[in-house]
């Protein structure tokens, strides 16, 4: 078996919608450094 259940995979809450968002692989590097669900709530966060 490879891999890693969905249901396993570590989650983070987004400051903006508030919505609850999982681990991507394309993040596997950068993980500890991401903040925001999608580009859309980077762009609206509150400055």
């Amino acid at each position: 078996m490879r891999g890693v259940k969905k249901g396993n995979l570590p989650t983070k809450i987004c400051p903006v919608c508030g919505r609850p968002f999982t681990w991507r692989k394309k993040w596997s590097k950068d993980w500890d450094n991401v903040i925001y669900c999608s580009e859309r709530c980077r762009r609206q966060k509150t400055t």
